[in-house]
């Protein structure tokens, strides 16, 4: 079975081909990832490929994706340093009383 092929517009992405995109390119997009064309209307398009096992996309690139794609990324590393705060607070419950002489 042929794969779906799909154009993707920064407009329509939804949360998990986000997660799908920032997951490939965790560091941006690089003009070597990009594919460049021209459309029908004869406008350059940028886009960006990735293949799941059942879709191909093309992710239209716009600096409205790129911002979508760094707030998404900063909001991941915001709840990995709250969970990883709640690990390193000490236990206050296991403090021990020492008597004095």
């Amino acid at each position: 079975m042929e794969k779906q092929r799909l154009i993707v517009d920064y407009k329509n992405i939804t949360p998990e081909q986000l997660q799908i995109l920032t997951d490939k390119y965790p560091e941006g997009f690089d003009p070597d990832d990009m594919i460049v064309y021209k459309n029908s209307e004869g406008k350059t398009v940028r886009t960006i490929p990735l293949e799941t096992e059942t879709t191909k996309y093309l992710f239209k690139i716009s600096t409205e994706l790129e911002r979508k794609a760094q707030a998404f990324l900063d909001d991941e590393d915001d709840q990995e340093d709250t969970v990883g705060d709640e690990e390193d607070t000490p236990d206050t419950d296991a403090v021990e009383e020492v008597e004095e002489d």
